[in-house]
């Protein structure tokens, strides 16, 4: 019933015959990944390669000498009575002289319990271990979980009437981890319950049904494999099975080890004094990834979901509570803050997932509860409108439910859930929970409250794309006012109202003033922020927007192609903010009588807005509207209809 790894079977046997370099494979990877099922596999598939295939349990070192004694007593070249030493030497001489020979230790738990049973000459060895290390004496082969559709292929085939969808929803929940599967499938096959029903069960009893159905080809099951690991790390390193105990309240991806290592303040004394020392820390990580209970790279430390349910379940209420605790101190004081700058978006995806995996609704830390606000923002700064507005919702929903609506936290995620609308082009429904937002505000953080200017910034945007210029401009010129008080000329909250006032200026027909003002927060941002910062690059469109609107076309196209080749290399290609400037840019172009390359532009932003936002957001029913007039392609009959559409203004974001 063996399922998959075809390509790793395969890479494994081209090494064994590539030469000495490979004829000993370490194959690696945590508690049931299935390692010796594997090596049992390739074993099976190519026996007729070898006269001799001789399988050693090697968990316990100070047994192996029995192992090979056994062998001795097959092969006639050694008495079961003699020592270790005669045994060895006269087992591993009659292996090299045989040659074609498949020798596997299963179970090993490192190079130095095993490095002085390794035969050499013309045969090959497989060794699996948890643990990693292996690189001195054997080729390491990482055995990591199964893909996908393998996962799907082996449910399904093990479970009569499994469909595709159930049996994906199955494999996701256990991370595709094949002694989980193989557990499910019997469980679900012996007990004829429904896929939702096992599902269920993992979610309230991970560990007792995890230790069901375990498979004859595994030695035990997976809960009592894992905790027979954390049982074995907690007698060796108490200090590295706290750790683990940890890391099972982030999520099942890397967690990078700054993250652990540069708040050692906030750890368990012992633990805290070990992410102290680089090097005490190095062999603390060596322990857990020992033990099979995590994966320890370059990206950091990482626990399959399955073991962190497990980890949990072991805890008790006082203790799961001080590790969760400690585990969102952790990460909110690794938030890195700054969410609209794109130099710290690499560290936000890193952090995201062990942010999603917490319990943000019932949390306690206000630290914590920031940090998520300032995801909100990231992921709407970055175009990510979808997520954000969901990350959003959620927070807004809960918090509202458990801290009521005049929270700080619950007003924080409102203006974020108003942006997240304002971004899919909801302008009115923006502009409903702004309003609403700021009133609560006033009243209960006070008018210059950041929180409450930032609101009602956010409202006189929303004011503006609904044409309500003069309402606009009274607000923001307020909020101005208030924010040059607070933070001072040239903050970049200051900036960002001042950046409002000058399009509000333009919009309401006074040309010459938003141009000036314009041209002062460009220089400013330029100065604070840098010139390919997001915030930088808008008053550079909207300063562009101003000098077409007074006719300097040139001006305004050179200006518009810099902040577009800008955009695109700092936001990507079809960020919305990158495709205003090409929008602007056609326009441009249409001024200046290059109709061709405007045409060809709208064409290309119109089909990345489409997808980008859909069909029906205000600024691709805009790029449709600006494609209608353009003038034809010269390859084009001419459309008599073409050019009888008013054109719509466009105010640059």
């Amino acid at each position: 019933s063996f399922t998959g790894r075809d390509g790793l079977l395969v890479a494994m046997r081209e090494r064994l015959l590539a030469g000495d370099a490979a004829v000993v494979q370490a194959l690696h990877g945590m508690g049931g990944v299935g390692k010796t099922q594997l090596a049992v596999e390739y074993a099976h598939r190519f026996a007729g390669a070898y006269d001799l295939a001789w399988w050693i349990p090697a968990e316990q070192a100070a047994l192996i000498g029995d192992q090979f004694a056994a062998l001795g007593a097959e092969l006639g070249c050694a008495d079961l009575g003699a020592s270790a030493d005669v045994v060895r030497s006269a087992v591993l001489g009659e292996l090299r002289e045989r040659g074609r020979y498949l020798l596997v230790l299963d179970n090993a738990e490192g190079p130095g319990e095993v490095a002085g049973w390794l035969p050499g000459g013309g045969g090959h060895v497989l060794i699996t271990s948890r643990g990693q290390g292996w690189a001195e004496i054997a080729a390491p082969v990482e055995v990591d979980v199964l893909t996908r559709p393998e996962s799907v292929a082996l449910l399904r085939g093990r479970v009569a009437g499994l469909d595709v969808a159930d049996a994906g929803e199955l494999a996701a929940e256990v991370g595709d981890l094949p002694l989980a599967l193989a557990q499910a499938a019997a469980f679900i096959a012996e007990t004829g319950t429904p896929a939702a029903g096992y599902l269920d069960l993992l979610r309230t009893q991970a560990t007792e049904i995890l230790d069901q159905s375990a498979p004859m080809s595994y030695p035990r099951s997976l809960a009592a494999a894992t905790g027979l690991a954390i049982d074995r790390l907690s007698a060796a390193d108490p200090a590295a099975a706290q750790l683990a105990s940890l890391c099972a309240y982030f999520a099942p991806e890397p967690i990078p080890q700054d993250v652990l290592t540069t708040t050692a303040a906030g750890l368990p004394a012992a633990l805290a004094r070990r992410a102290g020392d680089p090097l005490a820390w190095r062999k603390t990580l060596a322990r857990l990834a020992g033990q099979g209970l995590a994966r320890v790279d370059h990206r950091g430390v990482q626990l399959h979901r399955l073991t962190q349910a497990i980890l949990r379940d072991r805890l008790d209420a006082e203790r799961a509570a001080q590790a969760r605790a400690t585990a969102e101190a952790i990460l909110a004081a690794s938030n890195p803050a700054d969410p609209a700058n794109p130099a710290t978006w690499a560290r936000w995806a890193h952090l995201m997932p062990h942010l999603l995996a917490a319990d943000l609704a019932a949390t306690g830390n206000l630290d914590l509860r920031s940090m998520a606000c300032d995801a909100c923002a990231y992921l709407l700064a970055r175009g990510e409108n979808r997520a954000g507005y969901d990350f959003a919702a959620h927070l807004h929903q809960a918090w509202r439910e458990r801290l009521g609506d005049d929270d700080q936290s619950t007003l924080a995620t409102a203006a974020y859930l108003a942006w997240a609308l304002r971004s899919a082009g909801l302008y009115a429904e923006a502009r409903d929970l702004d309003q609403e937002t700021l009133d609560r505000a006033r009243r209960v953080l006070g008018e210059d409250h950041p929180d409450t200017l930032f609101t009602a910034d956010n409202l006189a945007r929303d004011l503006r794309l609904l044409g309500d210029h003069q309402a606009a401009r009274d607000l923001v010129q307020d909020t101005l006012t208030r924010r040059r008080r607070v933070l001072g000329e040239d903050h970049p909250h200051t900036l960002t109202s001042a950046n409002g006032l000058a399009r509000d200026l333009r919009l309401l027909g006074d040309l010459p003033t938003a141009r000036d003002l314009h041209q002062d927060i460009l220089a400013r941002r330029r100065r604070v922020l840098g010139d390919d910062h997001p915030s930088t690059l808008s008053t550079a469109g909207n300063l562009a927007a101003d000098l077409r609107a007074l006719g300097d076309h040139q001006a305004a196209r050179d200006l518009d192609q810099d902040t577009l080749a800008r955009r695109r290399r700092v936001l990507g290609d079809d960020h919305p903010n990158t495709l205003i400037s090409a929008s602007a840019l056609a326009a441009d172009l249409r001024s200046l009588g290059d109709h061709q390359a405007a045409r060809d532009l709208d064409q290309d932003t119109l089909a990345r807005r489409r997808r980008v936002l859909g069909d029906d957001h205000p600024d691709t029913l805009l790029s449709a509207s600006n494609l209608a007039n353009d003038p034809p392609a010269l390859d084009e009959p001419d459309d008599p209809r073409r050019g009888t559409r008013r054109r719509r203004k466009r105010e640059v974001k």
